[in-house]
């Protein structure tokens, strides 16, 4: 398969820990693109429609970009990378201070087009 047969979206600095969001990855992974549209739109979740949109706008790259069918895509890659972390902290009692760490990650999805042999 050339690399043209495949078409990438990529979010960066996602607000949420990457082993939440690839609970949502790995449902997925595999899958039609269209199915796995469906899959996380009955998903409960703030982090199942921040993978759910990039899905998306992969199929839409797919579709403007490539010309590709979108009935005719699957999901050949998609994995949730550490992003850096924003480091806060919290006031508690007696003058002392509890770290908070808010973490990012980084969602790169795959499409490419079924291939029947």
């Amino acid at each position: 398969m050339r690399a043209m047969d495949e078409v990438r979206a990529k979010a960066s600095f996602v607000r949420g820990s990457q082993y939440k969001l690839r609970r949502y990855a790995d449902l997925v992974r595999g899958k039609g693109a269209l199915e796995a549209v469906d899959m996380l739109q009955m998903q409960h979740g703030t982090n199942s429609r921040k993978v759910l949109n990039v899905i998306k706008s992969a199929i839409a790259n797919a579709e403007n970009n490539h010309e590709f069918d979108s009935s005719e895509l699957y999901i050949k890659e998609i994995f949730v990378d550490e992003g850096p972390v924003m480091k806060r902290w919290l006031a508690r009692a007696r003058g002392r201070a509890t770290p908070i760490r808010k973490k990012l990650s980084h969602i790169t999805v795959k499409l490419a087009p079924k291939v029947e042999d």
